[in-house]
């Protein structure tokens, strides 16, 4: 696998090696090793991966920012299976130097790129086409006292969404009441 660093110290970008030939392909979707060895080398924490989530989108759905509080913040690797979808993750760690910034990328079937997220950010995503399935590797348990959210459209992070790419952004009502970013 290949890695990429991000702008923002712990986000990291994760292409995959594929082999590929007349008959389809094949890839390690996840190896604790590697992946271990590769967060070792850049001196990050090495996680404990507790839950697999899988959700189905259809074209324009955004979900997020949600994260939890601590005792129970995740970390997430994510990945999109089918379809395509432009994921976000927002530095909230208050003592960090990159404190409400942002990092957007597009995952999809078709680039098989992951993204390693975290504790201390907020996450998100619009799905780009119907039919988007996204899964997504949590380090703790989904904990609905301690979850919380941002305004995905929040005018302080100024985030980037592809809207051009969708007719309608369809958001639910939680998402759609939660707080807004304080910087």
């Amino acid at each position: 696998m290949r890695v990429e660093t991000t702008k923002i110290a712990g986000l990291l970008i994760i292409h995959p090696q594929v082999f590929g030939d007349d008959r389809g392909w094949f890839m390690e979707s996840f190896n604790q090793q590697r992946f271990e060895a590769v967060l070792k080398e850049l001196n990050l924490p090495i996680p404990n991966f507790v839950q697999d989530n899988h959700s189905l989108s259809q074209k324009g759905v955004l979900r997020g920012l949600h994260y939890q509080n601590k005792p129970y913040a995740q970390g997430k690797l994510v990945r999109v299976v089918q379809g395509r979808a432009w994921d976000v993750a927002v530095d909230i760690r208050p003592n960090s130097e990159t404190y409400g910034e942002w990092v957007g990328i597009e995952l999809s079937a078709e680039n098989k790129t992951m993204f390693w997220i975290p504790e201390g950010f907020a996450h998100g995503f619009i799905a780009l086409e119907d039919n988007t399935q996204f899964l997504y590797k949590t380090t703790n348990y989904y904990h609905k006292d301690s979850e919380r959210a941002i305004m995905w459209n929040d005018p302080t992070l100024s985030i980037q969404w592809p809207l051009d790419q969708v007719e309608e952004v369809l958001v639910s009502d939680k998402d759609q009441v939660e707080a807004l970013f304080i910087k």
